[in-house]
């Protein structure tokens, strides 16, 4: 297939295109690299089936456009604005490309004919009330602005499978680590806390730490990305992926540095947006997708760390 990965530059979208290219398909990738790096996909530009890199922006419709004149089969739309501060600090920006930007890709694939797998995010959900996790039905609070672009967007993804028979997909995947993660800013605190630690400096926690993570292997996550787009049991779904195992940020922290002392509290940036309790229930994706993760938490942060260790971050 002729496959479009938008976001394809970043962390997860990283590892998607790895997996499509390992699957044999071509790969077109749209990224403005505000948040990704040419240098997560270069061991791929030289690839035979590796199409084009398109700098770009999805809010840019003759950039969308021109790259669906490619009779694409399928796209993975990962592109978006991911920070929780930055959408409280300027939620415009967020809404802009969380929201708008999926409506113009979604009419590209609707007048293309093309299906869609919508990477939406955990942080929709209120919390996991129970020790069965967060299932796709479970109450969503939109607790920050990134969070509501990201229901916003999700619902205009349903409403053209339903309106238009178009098929689409929703995957919400939980806190997801691992290689070529940035080692700074939010969202990736296995590769801050590891980062941190090699450095000999303090690992520092937000709040009381006791809010608790689901962390999902970045190739598990790619997995279950593309196998989303696979699959025809998922239209018009929406379907959780996780390590169906939660942790607190304090214990996380105890499991990278194994010195207590060099872990330090601070006051939390945005407690109103913070959920408490985030473990995954990936039932369905296991029914649906034959999906399940395959990487425990104490092997996906031995090769993290390794990863680290092999470049010039530390």
């Amino acid at each position: 297939m002729n496959v479009l990965v938008t976001g394809g530059a970043g962390f997860i979208g990283r590892w998607v295109v790895k997996q499509l290219l390992d699957d044999g398909h071509c790969v077109y990738v749209l990224d403005d690299l505000s948040n990704g790096r040419k240098e997560n996909i270069a061991d791929f530009i030289n690839h035979q089936n590796f199409k084009e890199f398109i700098r770009g922006d999805i809010k840019e419709v003759p950039v969308l456009e021109k790259i669906f004149k490619n009779n694409i089969d399928l796209c993975y739309h990962l592109g978006a604005s991911i920070n929780v501060q930055d959408s409280i600090d300027d939620p415009a920006t967020t809404f802009e490309n969380d929201t708008v930007g999926t409506f113009n890709v979604l009419e590209q694939c609707r007048k293309h004919k093309v299906k869609l797998v919508f990477m939406s995010t955990c942080m929709v959900y209120d919390r996991a009330l129970d020790s069965t996790g967060i299932k796709e039905t479970d109450p969503i609070k939109p607790a920050s602005p990134y969070a509501g672009s990201k229901i916003a967007a999700e619902n205009m993804v349903l409403s053209y499978y339903y309106v238009y028979d178009l098929p689409t997909v929703v995957i919400r995947p939980f806190n997801t680590y691992g290689p070529y993660q940035k080692t700074g800013g939010e969202g990736g605190v296995v590769a801050i806390f590891i980062k941190n630690a090699l450095r000999n400096q303090p690992l520092q926690i937000y709040g009381d730490g006791e809010q608790t993570r689901d962390l999902l292997y970045v190739e598990d996550c790619a997995r279950f990305v593309v196998k989303a787009g696979y699959s025809d049991e998922v239209k018009g779904e929406i379907i959780n992926a996780g390590l169906g195992r939660d942790i607190s940020i304090n214990e996380l922290a105890k499991l990278i540095v194994q010195d207590e002392t060099r872990i330090v509290h601070v006051e939390h940036i945005h407690p109103q947006s913070e959920i408490q309790k985030l473990l995954c229930n990936y039932e369905k994706a296991r029914k649906l997708l034959n999906w399940e993760p395959q990487v425990t938490l104490e092997e996906g942060i031995r090769r993290t760390e390794s990863w680290i260790k092999s470049t010039n971050i530390i």
